[in-house]
Parts: C-alpha cells; structure tokens; sequence
C-alpha cells in the first residue's frame, strides 16, 4: 500500500507530478505548481480535483471564457473537447485523472 501526504509534495518544476495508479487505461497523478498550465484539449475525458490552494479554471464555452475558482475539495470535470487552462493562485496541488497519454 502506498500513502501520499499530498500536502507534503512538491516538484522541481511547475506542474511537475508523481503517478499514483494507471488502471485501465486510466492514469491518476498529483501536480504541484506555482504557475499556469496552457491552453488545451484533452483527447479524453478529465477529472481535476482542487487538493491544496486555489485555482482559476479558465475554460471555452460556446466560444466565450468562462473563469470558476475552484478551492480545495472542489472538483472539475472537462468533458472531451472542452478546451481549458488551469491558473493555480500561488501553490496549489491538483489531482488529475485521466486517459493514459493525455496532454
């Protein structure tokens, strides 16, 4: 059994991460950063848990940009297609489930 403090983490580099599972073709991964991610789209679905500090999702609906704060515990889900950026408030460390690959 592996225990991660996720408090505890951090990276030699923004959005750095340690792999916590792959299953099913399904990878699972914690990110640290202090700075923001880039404008993308996943070629597969995306869940984004909020673990520690605050991020700005930034993400295209309907062509406009739409903009949420997610805090810690709150959880985004980017559906294939969704295009989205992700601009962390100082620290923060993220749990990313996705498509084994993905961007």
């Amino acid at each position: 059994m592996d225990i991660i403090k996720s408090k505890d983490f951090t990276a030699d580099r923004p959005w750095g991460a340690i792999a916590i599972a792959t299953m099913n073709g399904i990878t699972t991964r914690l990110h640290w950063t202090d700075q923001p991610y880039q404008w993308h789209i996943n070629d597969g679905e995306e869940v984004f848990v909020v673990l520690d500090g605050e991020v700005d999702m930034h993400y295209k609906e309907a062509g406009a940009v739409q903009v949420v704060r997610l805090k810690p515990g709150d959880i985004a889900y980017a559906s294939v297609g969704t295009e989205h950026v992700a601009h962390p408030v100082g620290e923060a460390r993220i749990l990313v489930v996705e498509k084994e690959g993905s961007v």
